[in-house]
């Protein structure tokens, strides 16, 4: 009847029991393991460690004195659960307690200079240049690249806004537009930083404050009886 211990103080099971029936009669219910088979037992392992994410950081949120909305849900792109991994992603996702914690813990997480300059270097992208170009009968936008090379250098010769006639050609430059490179990648680099030291810090705290109890172990524990791979 034990969720596992915090502190080495037992947590009560009754949350997993709810967290579980509240997803056996949610939309969903259709997609979930038949109950009783080895998927099932590793669903349960998975929704227990969420529920024990969330509880270390309630009582983290507690100690640090930290505004804990009252309720409410979040969502994560594809890249930020991803980085989180399912558990804490879900945790995040559900608990206010979590986020605020992630908030507290990661505040201080900047990129370094070295790192920002060095996925510029990795994703830089020469600025395009794109003509805005005039027909008899409309028009159009190219990269100048695309466009047939003597009607190209007629364009670049004339005037903006005269018309150039190149063979059956016969067209005028409007505009030369430039597409600029990528914009500032600090925030996105910050966000990875931040989502990567949080699951650091996740980690020491779960090794330190939590103790699992025999069938509810992490679901990718090798030594649980229902971790096995199958082709």
């Amino acid at each position: 009847m034990t969720l596992g211990l915090l502190d080495g103080q037992p947590l009560p099971r009754a949350a997993l029991d709810h967290r579980l029936a509240a997803l056996r009669t949610g939309p969903r219910a259709t997609a979930l393991p038949q109950e009783g088979s080895s998927e099932d037992r590793q669903l349960t392992r998975w929704v227990a460690q969420v529920l024990l994410t969330e509880a270390l950081c309630e009582a983290v949120a507690a100690e640090r004195g930290l505004a804990v909305a009252s309720s409410g849900t979040a969502h994560l792109d594809q890249q930020a659960a991803v980085e989180l991994g399912s558990i804490t992603a879900a945790a995040y996702e559900g608990s206010p307690a979590v986020r605020a914690v992630y908030a507290s813990v990661t505040a201080d997480i900047e990129p370094a200079p070295t790192e920002v300059a060095h996925y510029r270097a990795m994703t830089a992208r020469t600025p395009a240049t794109r003509w805005h170009i005039a027909l008899p009968d409309g028009g159009f936008e190219a990269d100048p690249d695309t466009v047939p090379a003597a009607l190209a250098e007629a364009l670049r010769a004339a005037p903006p806004g005269e018309w150039v006639t190149v063979g059956p050609w016969k067209a005028t430059l409007l505009a030369t537009l430039v597409i600029p490179r990528d914009p500032d990648p600090t925030p996105t680099l910050r966000e990875a930083a931040r989502r990567a030291a949080f699951v650091r810090w996740l980690d020491r705290e779960r090794a330190r404050r939590l103790t699992l109890v025999e069938g509810l172990e992490h679901p990718g524990d090798p030594a649980q009886p229902d971790n096995h791979h199958r082709h």
